[in-house]
């Protein structure tokens, strides 16, 4: 029986308010949408749940607002077996919101008010340090402020803790404060943004990883959407394919990338095949509608891994 690894997540939690439309209004147009969806989410809690669904003991080290979402979330967390010890709600401002828009096609566009999110500060890691240092990961994303992920990089290098860094929303980055960390996995925009590199194809990819890993980090990872992801490190770099799904919403596809990598490296399943079944674990968030609600469980995993492994 695999190991079941234990994964902390220091990083965002939003509500998701996901419109379904067939156009964008003009500036001062009102138009009606088609559909309209409210669940919970943030890259930091949606990471947090596909690890869990796919069998990690997780925890989050979180903020959220003193308005009706930040219990909401907590509780939530409780109810997905997460432990939420360390969220904590912020008097005086509100919960992080995210307003989602998604085309038919599946494609989105969303906009982050990161709200309390903004408060989880290097002290508040110093906190959970105790926690922290008894997992197998930390897992890292954008939502938070820049100092506080640094601060866990250099945290998790100290205790020798494997940690995931997911760069998103893209902003400039100190690849300096970045050097040994195990893996940065962005997407294609997020890593054009950041080296100023064009990926436009796996070729692009290949060329804008090799400078990401000559800035000193150890592995990266570009995630491609419908095109799988690059897997990249000081010797060399492969394209990993995709597999074919009917995709309807791309909404936290990368976030259950990262979550189901973190516990598969975490179960000792060999680097490159953890890579494959997280490619496929993400295409299957995209088979139904949001985020965490759009996240296999690991018995449903398992039977979709069996037949397409």
């Amino acid at each position: 029986m695999a190991k079941r690894p234990r994964i902390a997540v220091v990083g965002s939690a939003n509500i998701d308010l996901t419109t379904f439309t067939n156009q964008f209004p003009k500036p001062g147009e009102t138009i009606f949408g088609q559909k309209f969806d409210l669940g919970f989410g943030g890259k930091g809690a949606n990471q947090a749940v596909a690890a869990r669904l796919c069998g990690a003991e997780v925890f989050m080290v979180a903020r959220v607002g003193s308005d009706l979402f930040g219990p909401a979330t907590i509780e939530n967390f409780r109810k997905q077996g997460i432990d939420p010890t360390h969220v904590k709600q912020v008097e005086g401002l509100s919960s992080g919101v995210a307003p989602i828009f998604v085309e038919p096609n599946g494609q989105n566009r969303i906009l982050v008010v990161k709200g309390a999110n903004d408060a989880l500060m290097p002290a508040d890691v110093d906190a959970a340090a105790e926690t922290l240092k008894s997992a197998d990961c930390i897992v890292l994303q954008f939502e938070i402020p820049v100092e506080t992920v640094y601060y866990t990089v250099e945290f998790a290098r100290k205790h020798g803790i494997r940690c995931i860094l997911n760069p998103a929303p893209a902003q400039p980055v100190d690849l300096g404060a970045l050097k040994d960390l195990d893996y940065f996995v962005p997407n294609e925009s997020e890593a054009e943004t950041i080296t100023g590199s064009p990926v436009k194809n796996v070729e692009d990819a290949k060329q804008c990883a090799e400078k990401l890993v000559a800035s000193g980090i150890r592995r990266v990872i570009i995630t491609l959407g419908a095109n799988g992801s690059l897997l990249a490190g000081r010797d060399g770099s492969e394209h990993v394919p995709p597999f074919a799904v009917n995709s309807i919403d791309s909404t936290g596809a990368g976030d259950a990338f990262i979550g189901s990598f973190a516990v598969f490296l975490g179960e000792g399943v060999p680097e490159k095949e953890a890579v494959r079944r997280a490619n496929l674990y993400a295409g299957l968030s995209t088979t139904g509608v949001g985020t965490q609600k759009s996240f296999y469980d690991r018995a449903r995993f398992d039977a979709e891994w069996a037949v397409r492994s």
